[in-house]
């Protein structure tokens, strides 16, 4: 089939790796079946996009609402890269799912505001809700209307971005996850985290700022205590929706 495109930037190469096989574990996905850039490397080169079936942008620790002169070099680059090609899969309405800091580029791009104002959440559990649009939408297949997820962000959409169908909340974050037009997705929430994917980036970004550093054995606990079984089928729904031969 047609590989997805799997577009990361996480800097930690085991925080970024062990993304990478989360996505495949639960979009089940072989290796051979996937085209992988990090774009914090060298950003995107040009790209056809009749050559994928679908483009998935993972999540870390940039935000999209910092100002320019905090952010580092290569995020600058890998924005200015992805705002282009995210004008592509908007015209074309090319399938897309973008995980935590994949709503917020595509939410500003889309004209939306992101920052930091409100609905951040701390790393750990949070309740979605399915809106009734929600419910109804072909990648919530085999989801409840309301299921544990796992979150982390400093920064969210502050409305939904004009145009975009809510499809999830939650009582802390007013947008977990938008669809525009049919077939471009985000979340707010982590579709390829699970308990132990989230124990392990609490480790690999200790001092990074989402949580205070005595209180990571704390967390972990919680963490550990979640029964996160649910949000993976988003993934494994998008890649059954849109792989091509």
């Amino acid at each position: 089939m047609k590989p997805f495109l799997i577009l990361q930037l996480r800097p930690v190469d085991a925080a970024c790796q062990n993304e990478l096989e989360a996505i495949l574990r639960f979009g089940q996905l072989q290796e051979s079946e996937i085209v992988r850039i990090r774009m914090e490397e060298a950003g995107i080169p040009n790209l056809n996009l009749e050559d994928y079936s679908g483009v998935i942008v993972g999540g870390g620790a940039s935000n999209v609402s910092d100002p320019v002169d905090k952010k580092t070099a290569y995020q600058l680059r890998f924005e200015n890269d992805l705002d282009r090609l995210l004008t592509q899969i908007v015209e074309e309405d090319f399938p897309y799912l973008g995980c935590c800091y994949g709503l917020g580029i595509l939410g500003r791009h889309l004209g939306g505001q992101v920052s930091k104002d409100f609905y951040s959440e701390p790393a750990g559990g949070s309740t979605i809700l399915l809106t009734p649009e929600g419910e109804r939408d072909e990648l919530m297949e085999g989801l409840p209307t309301e299921f544990r997820a796992l979150v982390g962000h400093k920064e969210a959409c502050q409305f939904v971005p004009a145009g975009a169908t809510l499809l999830a909340e939650s009582e802390d974050c007013l947008v977990q996850m938008i669809r525009y037009k049919s077939n471009i997705y985000a979340t707010q929430f982590h579709p390829e985290m699970d308990q132990d994917g989230l124990i392990f980036r609490i480790h690999v970004y200790n001092n990074h700022g989402y949580y205070e550093p005595d209180e990571m054995e704390q967390l972990i606990d919680r963490v550990s205590r979640e029964e996160i079984i649910h949000p993976q089928m988003i993934l494994k729904n998008f890649v059954s929706k849109y792989k091509q031969p």
